[in-house]
């Protein structure tokens, strides 16, 4: 019988090198996705501030005399302190409306609901219920006031 000589085995394979490239030049694709982000964050926030800025109130804060005798105190203290409640608003008498021209009113909304177009048959029945009264109320005689 042949006895076969071995070889010897194959040497492992070499390890893999480091890269030599940073770590933002292997990942350009990701850069303007972050900037993207970060500045639709921005503006978003920009804007959100922008209009609570704006809802807040324009109510002018008036400056208090500040003497060497006199406590400084904060911003939000002197907001809340000096700022009175606003005057009760004046009711002017309502006019009212001659019946002439309440019935164009209920004319035009009339039309105006005839040119809706409805999805549901529960807004359908609601809008028929709302045309059938506006209907009532241009054929009476009288009009009844609000």
């Amino acid at each position: 019988m042949a006895t076969q000589t071995s070889s010897p085995p194959p040497p492992p394979p070499p390890p893999p090198l480091p890269p030599t490239e940073s770590v933002g030049r292997r990942s350009k694709f990701i850069w303007p996705l972050l900037i993207a982000a970060s500045v639709s964050i921005g503006a978003y926030l920009y804007m959100k501030t922008n209009k609570d800025e704006k809802t807040q109130g324009d109510v002018p804060v008036p400056a208090p005399a500040v003497t060497s005798s006199t406590p400084t105190t904060t911003p939000t203290a002197i907001s809340t302190a000096s700022v009175s409640p606003p005057p009760p608003a004046v009711m002017q008498p309502v006019k009212p409306i001659p019946v002439d021209q309440q019935r164009e009113l209920f004319k035009w909304i009339l039309e105006e609901k005839r040119k809706v177009k409805t999805k549901d048959p529960q807004e359908k029945k609601k809008i028929d219920e709302e045309k059938a009264l506006l209907k009532q109320f241009i054929r009476s005689k009288s009009i009844p006031s609000l």
